[in-house]
Parts: structure tokens; C-alpha cells; sequence
């Protein structure tokens, strides 16, 4: 199969597209990367994005437009991955841009992503599998993350790199992605995968750029790496409940916005410099991330997503990690890092056609692996499912 995967993150700065060729090979499934692409959106599309999470309010006519206009912008992204595929994919995985992740009390209750997934079907004219979160909420699960399926079969112990050995055979590897929000999987041996959001790694920090330098980033953590920490506004940030409570757990923009980034400045009672508030929250994000590696004794962390473009982000978790854990990019195992979600969403696609599961009730905590997405339109012809899942992913260069 060939399948286009789309994926436009909490830092909705853009669309990921890549295309990818699947092949199975008894246990073994081999995705073939075909390429990838990053559109950027437009200014306009940004502001009308970020007008609509929270915690702003908004109107059932601003949710209509945006959505169709997401669904444009996808069908054209789509159209891309068809190219990439050599002008003929079988399906397409558009999973949404999340506006809303309803969560209370530790649990999700609903989630919502826009992008009028009938737009980008009669666009490329193939099936379009969307609303990936939905059946893992129903099934009593957080509903994100859902790359740990994706991780869970790239990190397999048979594809450990040299040297990553414990007592026990193959220690555990870690997976993270590092976009709007920092999510992390782990993979042992013996052991239920594990995976969560672990805190903000872009948001806070891009909510800090637009306020302090007018701008959508700290380009390469340059302004951070100028700054120093503030201990009082870190331990302000630490104490944030969210991060001691336990997994299943997920979040994003409806928790680490913009205004609560000013709650904790308004809190601290004293001026900052806009370079010692992007070098706190720099620390923030390595601490949180590295204080999770380090607590579930990973020793390879295998990273992705466009904090790893961040210069200044990656020294400070690879000197928090030094000694300890191994830090290293999806780059090294065929996989580009700016493209591995879109990627895993390709294979959930694959998953969902042949009616295997792609969430992980060890990661989301739901009653039940759920076979996720909607199909549009109707639904193709499925193939036949395999007699088992596949154990392990293989990437063809």
C-alpha cells in the first residue's frame, strides 16, 4: 500500500506531509519513506487558528469557517502526498488540527479536530481516514498519544542500536517527540508500553516569542541561550500539578497557553527580560522531559519533532542526560525527525484499513485497543486483516 499521512501539531505553524509504502513481511512490516514536505500556513491562518483555542471564546460560525479552510489547506497538502507517492496513493490520513481536547479530572471526555476531511477526499479522490482520537476517548481512553503504536514497533528490542544494553537484556528506550507539547514513550522489555504528554515543549515557548519578540519562535533557542534561568519562575512553573500526576495522561493548549504563561509572570511579581523567560522555559521543558527519561531508567532516547531543530533545547536534555541516557534523532533510524508523526499516522492509516488497532490501552488507559478513524467516503474495501498484528517495523531507505 501507499498511504499520504498529514499532520499539523499544537504549534500550528504547518502541515507535515509524507508518503509512505507499506509492505508486510511475516512479523516484520517495512515502510518505505516516498517523502515528505512542510507547508507553512499563512499568517492569516495562524491568527485565525489561535483565535479559536483556548482561552479565548468563540462563535459556531468561526468553527465552520475554519474548518473548511483547514480542510482546503489539507486537500492541497494531500494533492502533495500524492505526488510524492508517484501520482497514486490508496488512502489518506488526515488527522485534524486539534482545537479542543476535553479533559476533567484526569479523564477525556471528547476531543475535536477541524480539517472537513470531505474537502480533501474529493480532492485526491481516494479514502481519507480522520477523527483518529474519537474511538479511544469512547473506549474510556485519553485518546492521545496515539504515536506510541508508531514507537512501540520502531523501538522493538530486536532493533536496538550497540551498546544500549542492561542487566536484563535490551534496556528500556524512550521515544519523544518534541512539538507544541513533549510526549513520551517508553519500550521495555517484558513490559506494557508506556506513553504520555509529559508537559509544553514549543507552546510556552512560542507564547513567550509572540509576546516578547513579535515573532512565531525563538529561531534556533538563539534568544534562550542569551538568557539565564530564573529560579523563582522555574519553581513556579514546576509546581504545576499536572506534571506529579500520573499516567494515562494528556494535554495541550487548553492547559499551557498563552495566558497561563502570564498567570505565572503576573505571580512572580517582578520584571523579566524576554531572553531569561526563554531560557526558564527552555530549562522547563529539558527538566520535565529528562526528570521522565530519568524515572523510568530509559538508556536511548530517540527523539523527533521541531524542538529538535532547537539547538540550545537539545544541549541542555542531552547534559541532563549525560551519563545516563543516550540522545539521538529519528534521523539515524530512517526516519526524518521533522516528519515521524505524520509518518506514524501514515501507519495508523495502514492499521485502520486492515481493521488492526492503533491505540495502545497501556498509553491512553481505554478498556480496549480501538480500531480508530472514520472513513470518508464510506469506507474502502478492506483488505483482508492479517492473522496477527506485526511485531516491529522495519524502515527501507
Amino acid at each position: 500500500m501507499k498511504i499520504v499521512g498529514l499532520m499539523s501539531g499544537t504549534s500550528y505553524d504547518g502541515v507535515d506531509v509524507v508518503a509512505a509504502g507499506f509492505t508486510r513481511d511475516g512479523e516484520t512490516l517495512r515502510l518505505r519513506p516516498l517523502g515528505h514536505r512542510s507547508l507553512d500556513y499563512d499568517d492569516g491562518l495562524r491568527a485565525e487558528i489561535g483565535a479559536l483555542l483556548p482561552p479565548a471564546a468563540t462563535t459556531i460560525a468561526a468553527v465552520c469557517r475554519l474548518d473548511n479552510r483547514l480542510g482546503e489547506v489539507f486537500a492541497e497538502a494531500a494533492a502533495v502526498g500524492v505526488e510524492l507517492a508517484g501520482g497514486a496513493a490508496d488512502a489518506v490520513v488526515s488527522p485534524g488540527q486539534t482545537v479542543f481536547h476535553w479533559v476533567e479530572a484526569g479523564r477525556a471526555r471528547g476531543t475535536l479536530q477541524l480539517g472537513a476531511p470531505a474537502r480533501v477526499a474529493a480532492r485526491v479522490g481516494v479514502p481519507v481516514l480522520h477523527d483518529l482520537r474519537s474511538a479511544d476517548v469512547a473506549a474510556g481512553g485519553q485518546g492521545a498519544p496515539l504515536v506510541p503504536a508508531f514507537d512501540a514497533l520502531l523501538l522493538d528490542p530486536a532493533t536496538a542500536s550497540p551498546g544500549v544494553r542492561g542487566s536484563a537484556g535490551t534496556g528500556p528506550r524512550a521515544a519523544l517527540n518534541l512539538g507544541g507539547i513533549a510526549n513520551l514513550t517508553v519500550v521495555a522489555p517484558g513490559a506494557p508500553v508506556l506513553g504520555y504528554d509529559v508537559g509544553p515543549a514549543n507552546a510556552l515557548l512560542d507564547a513567550a516569542a509572540r509576546r516578547f519578540l513579535d515573532r512565531p519562535c525563538d529561531l534556533d533557542g538563539a534568544r534562550a541561550a542569551s538568557g539565564r534561568v530564573h529560579p523563582g519562575l522555574l519553581a513556579l512553573l514546576l509546581a504545576e500539578s499536572y506534571y506529579a500526576a500520573p499516567p494515562p495522561k494528556s494535554t495541550g493548549k487548553e492547559l499551557f497557553h498563552a495566558g497561563y504563561l502570564d498567570g505565572k509572570l503576573a505571580a512572580l511579581g517582578e520584571p523579566l527580560a524576554a531572553d531569561d523567560v526563554l531560557a526558564t522555559l527552555t530549562e522547563l521543558t529539558a527538566r520535565t522531559v529528562a526528570d521522565a527519561c530519568h524515572r523510568h531508567g530509559v538508556t536511548e532516547v530517540v527523539a523527533a519533532g521541531g524542538g529538535v531543530r532547537n539547538p540550545t533545547l537539545r544541549a541542555r536534555l542531552a547534559a541532563l542526560g549525560e551519563g545516563r541516557w543516550r540522545l539521538r534523532t529519528t534521523d539515524e533510524l530512517g526516519v526524518p525527525a521533522q516528519a515521524k508523526e505524520a509518518y506514524a499516522f501514515a501507519l495508523l492509516g495502514w492499521l485502520s484499513w486492515h481493521g488492526l488497532p492503533g491505540a495502545i490501552p497501556s498509553v491512553t488507559g481505554a478498556t480496549r485497543a480501538a480500531v480508530l478513524g472514520s472513513w470518508t467516503p464510506a469506507g474502502p474495501a478492506r483488505a483482508a486483516a492479517p492473522p496477527t498484528p506485526p511485531r516491529r517495523l522495519v524502515i527501507d531507505a
